[in-house]
């Protein structure tokens, strides 16, 4: 692969793809982790369990996503019947396997095989999953399946730019903030400016590493982790 190769004018393009052709869509299949398992989002398998996880999710947490709050369960459980549906997404639910129950969700989206680029997006996670080691390794399995086994090259992450949670939440896990699409989009009758994160192939070899070293048991005791994923993946590039 040439580093800095030339059009006919003699101008810069990027680094030629020779072998390069489209990834395959990704197929709706289980993932499975040490602390949690993901499952193609089914309404009769996991819908009483997340409308009970979502109707107890504090109100806030609510304020910068595409759906939500609902106003009563038939309302949530409609909306969890409409992502299950799509065709243009892979919805998945999460189960924490301490517990059994499904705790969240998050999905594939604006999957591009001919471009090898996928976003992780719709993510709702109940009060009780967020800050845990099952909600990180989902974030890990999306990522490995997405690098791993597809092949795709870039993996983002979208959230409005005023979402400082989100935002922290992608620095976290890995991702590189690479700007802000002013006026992108109207969410519930407000403009929104959304931030751009992501991962690219480049970088998953080393971020996988972090991610096994930080999941591995012997980093958690009592259930607390004893070193921090942040300060792991600094370390990680600056060395």
């Amino acid at each position: 692969m040439t580093s800095d190769p030339r059009s006919s004018s003699g101008r810069p393009l990027g680094p030629a793809l020779p072998d390069w052709s489209p990834r395959s869509l990704p197929p709706r299949r289980i993932l499975e982790g040490e602390a949690c398992r993901l499952e193609p989002l089914d309404l009769d398998l996991h819908g009483d369990d997340l409308v009970a996880a979502f109707r107890d999710t504090d109100l806030e947490s609510w304020r910068y996503l595409l759906a939500g709050p609902f106003a009563n369960d038939a309302d949530c459980r409609h909306w969890l019947a409409e992502v299950a549906a799509r065709t243009h997404e892979v919805p998945y639910a999460l189960i924490d396997l301490a517990t059994g129950r499904t705790t969240g969700m998050a999905s594939y989206m604006r999957i591009e095989p001919g471009h090898g680029v996928i976003e992780v997006g719709n993510i709702h996670y109940s009060d009780g999953l967020k800050r845990t080691r099952a909600a990180t390794e989902a974030m890990f399995l999306m990522m490995r399946h997405a690098f791993d086994d597809l092949g795709y090259r870039r993996y983002e992450w979208k959230c409005d730019g005023f979402n400082a949670p989100s935002r922290r939440a992608a620095q976290r896990l890995g991702f590189v903030f690479e700007g802000i699409f002013r006026q992108h989009m109207v969410i519930k009758g407000h403009s929104r400016d959304t931030a751009w994160f992501a991962i690219v192939d480049s970088d998953w070899p080393r971020l996988k590493q972090v991610y096994e070293q930080w999941l591995s048991p012997g980093n958690f005791r009592d259930g607390c982790q004893r070193v921090a994923l942040s300060d792991l993946i600094a370390a990680a590039r600056e060395g």
